[in-house]
């Protein structure tokens, strides 16, 4: 939102891929900024310059994430604003524009800077060893509150506040050491921090009063709720609830003496998020609220692209005030998806072929299936990636086109998912190829045992980033199920992958829940895919961008070279196929470029598993 409340930037695609457009809210006109000069990713954050007349944008080498920031203006000219080694990504502008507070990884672990935007000097502001993951401006851009470690357990993060010139930093007491307490925003008059914080079991919101130290929690910790912002008026705060596959907005009121408690907004089941945030947990540089009091909301849906929202919290009204585009395809076309769990004790009937598990604690699995309407019909098993992460209630194309071409999708929350609170995801720590890929497995033979019609004899399985390593990990280790494998920018040998990622995953994803190779080298091999490449017994498919940092090509190199090396034929008749896919990263929202890669991977699923045509089905109703 821009500083005058009546304009909105955004990514958008009508034209092949991500452009930088600029919304008015009053006239509902829309112009298109940019013109193929920025990422086609469309992750980074954006912001506006205190003037109102630039948005701050994100500049990188064809997907490869090393951030640059520039502002640009309503004819696209750019202007270097930080520009650096390494990957440079927006915190937050100080209220009276002068400068930005950045994190880079300029010097090697991610860590704060000050960049001024007048002179463009940078000051580093923090010096940790392990990664800074936030940092919000005070009102009056004289403090800094962000979130590291100090204490050494890769578990913990605390929340810190310091001055702007990056001293007098002091923890904020809040939290237990090995829980995770980390900022959303400052109260409008600078002496109270939304906060989130884990301690208890769930993520819970909670405002942190910086003069008595005490916190005023809200909700009762039934559900998972992540805090967003402070509504300007400082009693309202905004937080998001994560509820049996949905993201619902709440907006908690704290004006009051008695109990504090939360109102779920009236919108359709999906995922919704405040200031049309594509990350819950990165928070945008400016308010959710426009200047006429409605709030700007993003929704979702397993059948409905992004909608741009203002809702009016009086009267629940909700105006949409940009659609998405879907070209000549009709949202009633897609296929909506059924949530539902059950029971896993993260080890599955099918043979265990790489790890001998003993069973672990049963748990209710939440998962989601949708139904191709093919009968016998094939299913992919889809994994979701982070793993800190989950699937939803939300448009995934992929999934909608698969779903199109007679293949039912199954997609599993496994242990180790956000949205269940902080034992479910801590179950996933010195784990990675145990319990959660059980999960995955017992969730298809649940499928199969309560759908007769899949297709026991066509069953895939296709994911990306962690979601490409549980690809790798259930072809060597339930070799038994699967008829044929997809895996997209996939980790096979973690000991390889923890020296070649960016330092910040390499602590804060790696050592967290692997620690370090020098601690678990054991554990860092016995989990690696290509440590059991002979028990790769389905055709398989490697796609992998040749510009990703987060998992580098040398993940995709070293096991075609192991499969080689085995003897396994590479060729589209062969036992494994492989392209790597060019001025590409981690991911994409480019049109030709996305097409180009769901081109061969439905190109290889049909052949594969020889589905040769689709019945007609009935059109499903969005």
């Amino acid at each position: 939102m821009s500083p005058s409340g009546d304009r909105v930037a955004l990514y958008y695609d009508d034209t092949g891929r991500n452009e930088l457009h600029v919304l008015d809210v009053t006239t509902g006109n829309r112009r298109q900024w940019s013109d193929g000069n920025v990422p086609r990713d469309g992750n980074a954050p954006l912001g506006w310059t205190a003037d109102g007349d630039r948005v701050l944008v994100h500049i990188d080498d064809a997907g490869d994430e090393q951030y640059d920031i520039y502002a640009m203006d309503a004819t696209g000219s750019l202007d270097p604003v930080v520009r650096s080694d390494g990957k440079n990504e927006l915190c937050d502008i100080a209220p009276d524009g002068s400068f930005v507070v950045v994190n880079s990884t300029r010097n090697g672990q991610m860590n704060l800077y000050r960049h001024d935007l007048e002179s463009g000097g940078g000051t580093a502001l923090t010096d940790h060893s392990r990664t800074v993951w936030r940092a919000v401006l005070g009102p009056d851009g004289d403090r800094i509150a962000y979130v590291t470690d100090e204490t050494g357990d890769p578990m913990n993060l605390d929340t810190y506040v310091m001055d702007a010139d990056g001293t007098n930093s002091r923890t904020v007491q809040c939290g237990t050491t090995g829980s995770q307490t980390t900022v959303a925003d400052w109260g409008p008059e600078g002496e109270r921090l939304l906060l989130g914080d884990d301690s208890e079991g769930r993520t819970r919101p909670g405002v942190y009063d910086l003069k008595t130290t005490e916190t005023t929690w809200l909700g009762d910790g039934t559900d998972e709720e992540t805090p967003i912002q402070f509504h300007p008026d400082g009693d309202k705060v905004f937080v998001l609830r994560d509820r049996d596959g949905m993201t619902v907005p709440v907006v908690y009121d704290t004006s009051g003496d008695g109990p504090v408690t939360g109102r779920e907004l009236s919108l359709p089941d999906g995922v919704t998020f405040f200031s049309a945030t594509i990350r819950p947990e990165r928070r945008h540089v400016n308010d959710a609220v426009l200047a006429d009091g409605r709030v700007l909301l993003s929704h979702k849906s397993s059948t409905t692209r992004s909608s741009l929202l203002a809702y009016d919290l009086s009267t629940d009204e909700v105006e949409t005030l940009l659609e998405p585009a879907y070209g000549p395809v009709s949202p009633t076309e897609f296929t909506d998806s059924t949530y539902f769990t059950f029971r896993s004790d993260g080890v599955p009937d099918t043979p265990q072929r790489a790890v001998e598990h003993d069973p672990y604690e049963e748990l209710d699995i939440g998962a989601l299936l949708y139904d191709s309407g093919e009968r016998p019909s094939p299913l992919v098993v889809k994994p979701h990636g982070g793993p800190r992460g989950r699937d939803a209630k939300r448009f995934s194309t992929l999934t909608q086109l698969l779903v199109s071409r007679g293949f039912s999708v199954l997609e599993v929350n496994y242990r180790g998912s956000v949205g269940r609170g902080r034992e479910f995801i801590e179950r996933l720590y010195d784990d990675f190829g145990g319990a959660e890929q059980g999960d995955i497995a017992t969730g298809v033979e649940h499928v199969l045992e309560t759908h007769e019609w899949i297709d026991e004899e066509r069953i895939a399985v296709a994911g990306g980033s962690y979601g490409g390593y549980s690809t790798y990990w259930q072809l060597v280790q339930y070799p038994d199920l699967y008829d044929a494998g997809v895996a997209m920018m996939g980790i096979t040998d973690w000991l390889v992958n923890y020296e070649d990622t960016m330092p910040h995953y390499r602590t804060g994803l790696l050592e967290r829940y692997l620690g370090t190779p020098e601690e678990n080298e054991a554990l860092y091999r016995e989990r690696s895919p290509i440590t059991y490449v002979t028990n790769l017994d389905a055709p398989l498919l490697v796609l992998h961008g040749v510009n990703d940092p987060r998992v580098p090509i040398s993940q995709a190199r070293v096991f075609r070279e192991a499969l080689l090396d085995e003897g396994y034929d590479q060729g589209e008749n062969g036992d494994f196929e492989y392209r790597e896919l060019r001025k590409e990263g981690h991911a994409t929202t480019d049109r030709s470029q996305r097409r180009r890669m769901y081109r061969i991977l439905d190109d290889f699923l049909r052949r594969r598993l020889e589905v040769s045509s689709v019945s007609p089905r009935p059109t499903r109703e969005a």
